[in-house]
């Protein structure tokens, strides 16, 4: 079944408009930018309250911001997440497109929209230092790139952060997290990222921004986090382009 919906998924992104400057991402109607007023006004104009955490949209919107039911029963070890936008369609597609598609003329454009989110939230301390969700080297080699590299180094040059593509590293392969169901992910995930020896210096007493594509349950995100603040980071927040909604 999910070979079934990866060829699906493939179809579509090869039917997706190409995305250079000149046409929108999304319906490929000429213009000057990379997503056109028409679509950004359909696809990104709603920006639902979220959970201040983990950026899940909360059922009841309130004046203040808040958490979710689930980080107040069993805080995650990020602090913070910001998310541009949901991981449903057609903003999934273009998810795709980067990290299966090769479609990195995305990638300036899913930069753009994350500082746009960062922007929307007029208390959100700034981190000192941006860093990226690894790869393991198996993955790296058979996909060429690494699609939450390629957005944060737009993102860090947007927001004018440091980036330190090299902090975190993988110990071992992972299974994809997609395949597994959600009570698996935290094992699939436990201790899979160290910091190289040199790192440490970087990160202690630091808020450290983590940029990666797509957050679905945040277990790969809170085991990063969780490997930071044992380093010694101050804060960790985690500057996501879509997120997964709950079921």
């Amino acid at each position: 079944m999910l070979y079934r919906l990866l060829d699906w998924s493939r179809h579509l992104i090869r039917r997706l408009p190409a995305a250079i400057p000149s046409s929108c991402a999304l319906c490929g109607v000429s213009g000057n930018a990379a997503l056109c007023d028409d679509c950004h006004a359909r696809f990104l104009s709603h920006h639902p309250q979220r959970c201040m955490q983990c950026a899940s949209p909360l059922a009841f919107a309130t004046t203040q911001a808040t958490r979710c039911g689930d980080c107040l029963r069993d805080p995650p070890a990020f602090d913070a997440t910001i998310v541009a936008a949901d991981y449903a369609a057609p903003i999934d597609q273009l998810v795709l497109a980067l990290k299966f598609g090769n479609r990195l003329a995305l990638a300036p454009l899913f930069a753009h929209l994350m500082r746009d989110a960062i922007l929307r939230e007029p208390a959100f301390a700034m981190p000192s230092l941006l860093a990226v969700v690894p790869l393991g080297e198996q993955r790296l080699a058979e996909r060429g790139f690494n699609q939450a590299l390629e957005i944060a180094r737009p993102l860090a040059q947007a927001i004018a952060v440091a980036l330190a593509p090299q902090l975190l590293e993988r110990t071992r392969e992972t299974l994809m997290q997609a395949m597994l169901p959600p009570a698996e992910r935290h094992r699939n995930m436990h201790h899979a990222f160290v910091l190289p020896a040199h790192a440490g210096a970087l990160v202690r007493g630091r808020h450290v921004g983590i940029v990666d594509d797509v957050m679905t349950t945040g277990a790969t995100l809170n085991e990063i986090a969780a490997t930071l603040k044992r380093h010694g980071a101050a804060r960790v927040t985690n500057l996501v382009f879509a997120r997964t909604p709950p079921r």
